[in-house]
């Protein structure tokens, strides 16, 4: 039924390969599928000035699409400004970091996550939050590390993933065939821990049923397990 031939509660192959840049304190790059992002964690040792003299860590993020990333060249924001949709898909990559951040125990400075699009093929917001929460594990790691933070800052996992109505049925992680043509496209955030942190949900058409949300509740759990794991063999790896 999926234009993948995917099962209905099957996610696209994933792979998270830490440490691929050079300078930044924490990287990977995360495929999910055909979509392919580039994340990285830089370290400022000052937190925003909304923070000074609380003692509170900081994480935010910042999120592009290359110009092909998409089967059309995009031009670059650089030139005409941050879409709404950048700035929105921004705020939710960074609060959802948060999530699973101490912000005690990282003290007062901020770390940046850079969130750049290589190919898309839908789920990049959800991809980026995934990945960007590897980066941001193996940033802590390196000021734990240094004996910069005496404490592990990172209080548990986060992923996301997208679920959808498609053909009338729910689905787990809707690639760019199925997104664009759903009936219901959902985005879920969950902490390791089964926290939700944020549910983002939109019927295309017909109104979708409170059953189809549990449904698809049920499937981004089984998806956050996997990718839960896929996080935790990354950083073994690094």
């Amino acid at each position: 039924m999926r234009p993948s031939g995917r099962a209905l509660d099957e996610l696209r192959s994933i792979s998270i390969e830490p440490n691929v840049t050079k300078h930044a304190e924490g990287s990977c790059l995360i495929r999910c599928g055909d979509t392919q992002v580039l994340c990285t964690a830089s370290v400022d040792d000052r937190a925003p000035p909304f923070l000074r003299n609380t003692g509170l860590g900081w994480t935010t993020a910042e999120y592009g699409m290359l110009p092909r990333s998409t089967n059309t060249r995009n031009r670059r924001e650089a030139k005409n400004g941050q879409t709404g949709r950048t700035q929105e898909i921004q705020r939710l990559i960074g609060r959802s970091l948060r999530a699973g951040l101490d912000r005690v125990a990282l003290g007062e400075r901020q770390i940046i996550i850079d969130c750049d699009v290589l190919q898309a093929d839908g789920g990049t917001r959800t991809a980026s939050i995934t990945g960007g929460w590897v980066a941001l594990r193996l940033a802590v790691n390196a000021l734990m590390k240094a004996g910069v933070v005496k404490m592990d800052a990172i209080s548990d996992h986060v992923v996301a993933v997208s679920c959808g109505v498609y053909n009338g049925k729910p689905v787990l992680d809707l690639d760019y065939a199925e997104d664009s043509t759903a009936e219901t496209d959902a985005n879920f955030v969950l902490t390791g821990g089964g926290g939700l942190v944020e549910v983002q949900g939109s019927a295309e058409g017909a109104p979708f049923s409170e059953d189809d949300l549990i449904s698809m509740l049920a499937l981004a759990k089984k998806g956050a397990a996997e990718l839960i794991a896929a996080q935790k063999a990354a950083i073994e790896g690094a």
